[in-house]
């Protein structure tokens, strides 16, 4: 009887969760490997594995993949980690502003980066112009590994920013005070007082941001030149212009799956072993810093959201200014925004679809996902909960190309439609949000909801119509990370779609990769104020002046 009594709605709910899961991501991913283990003959082979560890072009494009993640890792420290603690601590003129911006900075997609950085300091980009006519100043080249790490830093420094400002809320400052008292203050106080609470944050930051370099596509391919990396060697040997070999991308993306998972479990252990809980009955209030503190607080606040900020406004700039051809020449105009309106306007479309058919799939599964892992805990549960963080450890191309190879044959063949497109931006995008909705529910007592049952509901009224209004800020901030990373994601898309499915990310790489500036840049703009709306609208939602991770 007790088992019969377990057995109810809920557990309906797991196994079509585990169900879909078992689709749409554990299939994909076993086909994957058996393709990684077939030769062009189509029998069983390590072969595929061989010419990767025996050719040394691919072994070092995982090391300099490592080196971009590293380094990258390193510098959005150094930069966010400070920046958060004077964000945090102290009283910012602007600070709304400054956070958007922030924000702004990191929502972006990373190869719009890279572009912006070329029109400013590429081999013909105005900043390399003036320096070079004005003050005969030859500057180092943006090109290769130098550019990818500028790159990826500014616009990744800001989640390193807003995990820590997280963190820090969770410091009571009464332990501040306290170390103050004992003649631990300023600089002192930051290193050996507020980097050790915070650490659990901190390495949770890194680990983002290592995974985000690792696996990012964009950035290497436009701004790497000959500095290869992983994620562009996987997408060159399954879409090559020379030729292709299937198999073998499969290879190189079993081993980037392995690189990935073992720094995954690297970091957990760390973490677990570091983690422990603090609750701030006194949260930290902002100060106003007075005479050279002051200055030089606001000195380097402006400075690093100035320098991460200016290449999206330059693009914004170039947007207006008028083309001929694929050029741009004196004066300004609408042109570039009247070619994105007509002969791109299916792009814009096709992201608001796809892209909103993908959140409101995202938000359901999160809810359902969130209670199951905090109010059903079980084995069945913990598979589910532990799947739905696989893709958080995938690289994009990876995941496309398992997508590609699992549904291009019947039974079910989704690729080339729209469908594939928003599966794969599901499976993608959701750890975010699912992340989000845990940490808020397993903050609201079960007793509310025990008592909504006591009064006559059921547990699925029980949970929508009183637990799941209270997560509401929680939803809304995995929600708004995941439609943000969704209009900006290029390196699974590019892999999956075609003409009819053509998205706002794609169509900008279609037209930087062209050398079309102009459409390029109206169309980064428009990303941008989308970007801006979303968050607008968040923040007016969910009553906050503020966002933290």
């Amino acid at each position: 009887m007790a088992k019969a009594k377990r057995f109810d709605v809920w557990t309906v709910v797991s196994f079509t969760v585990l169900a879909l899961y078992a689709l749409f991501l554990i299939y994909p991913l076993v086909t994957l490997l058996q393709s990684a283990f077939i030769s062009s003959a189509g029998a069983f082979t390590w072969e595929n594995f061989a010419k990767f560890f025996g050719n040394k072009f691919y072994g070092q494009t995982l090391l300099n993949s490592f080196s971009v993640a590293i380094v990258t890792t390193i510098v959005s420290l150094v930069i966010g980690v400070p920046l958060a603690y004077i964000y945090t601590m102290y009283d910012i003129k602007g600070k709304t502003i400054v956070q958007m911006i922030i924000i702004l900075c990191c929502m972006s997609a990373p190869f719009i980066g890279a572009y912006s950085w070329i029109l400013l300091r590429g081999r013909a980009g105005i900043v390399t112009k003036l320096l070079s006519s004005i003050l005969h100043i030859t500057m180092p080249s943006i090109y290769g590994f130098r550019g990818i790490i500028l790159v990826l830093s500014l616009q990744l420094f800001p989640l390193v920013f807003l995990y820590v400002c997280g963190g820090l809320k969770n410091i009571d400052n009464s332990l501040l005070e306290a170390s103050e008292n004992m003649g631990v203050s300023g600089v002192k106080r930051f290193f050996k007082v507020v980097i050790p609470l915070c650490m659990p944050t901190i390495m949770a930051a890194g680990l983002l941001v290592f995974m985000r370099a690792f696996a990012d596509f964009g950035t290497p391919l436009l701004i790497g030149e000959g500095y290869k990396t992983f994620p562009v060697i996987i997408y060159n040997e399954y879409f090559g212009e020379t030729g292709t070999n299937h198999n073998f991308a499969a290879a190189v993306s079993v081993i980037a799956i392995l690189v990935t998972a073992v720094i995954f479990l690297i970091q957990k252990w760390a973490s677990n072993k570091f983690s422990f809980h603090m609750n701030a009955l006194h949260p930290i209030e902002r100060k106003k810093a007075h005479g050279w503190t002051n200055f030089w607080i606001h000195l380097f606040t402006y400075l690093v959201v100035g320098v991460a900020f200016l290449p999206q406004v330059y693009v914004m700039y170039s947007s207006f200014r008028k083309t001929s051809g694929k050029i741009f020449v004196k004066g300004y105009s609408l042109d570039s925004y009247r070619k994105v309106t007509g002969d791109l306007g299916l792009a814009i479309k096709n992201t608001f679809f796809i892209g909103g058919v993908a959140l409101a799939i995202i938000i359901f599964l999160a809810i359902l996902i969130s209670y199951l892992v905090v109010r059903r805990k079980n084995k069945l549960n913990d598979i589910i909960d532990t799947t739905s963080m696989l893709p958080y450890i995938i690289p994009g191309s990876v995941v496309g190309i398992a997508l590609v190879i699992a549904f291009n044959k019947k039974p079910l063949v989704l690729a080339g439609t729209a469908i594939i497109m928003i599966v794969a931006l599901c499976i993608r995008r959701i750890p975010y949000t699912i992340r989000s909705s845990v940490a808020t529910l397993q903050q609201i007592p079960i007793t509310i909801e025990e008592a909504a049952i006591s009064l006559g509901c059921t547990k699925l009224q029980a949970f929508f119509k009183v637990t799941v209004p209270m997560m509401r800020n929680g939803i809304l901030s995995g929600a708004i990370l995941s439609w943000v990373t969704i209009i900006t994601e290029l390196s699974t898309a590019i892999i999956l779609y075609n003409h009819n499915t053509m998205t706002l990310t794609l169509a900008i790489y279609t037209q930087v990769s062209r050398g079309s500036d102009g459409p390029a840049a109206a169309l980064a703009t428009i990303l941008n104020v989308l970007t801006i709306i979303s968050l607008i609208v968040f923040m007016k939602v969910s009553k906050s002046k503020e966002i933290t991770f």
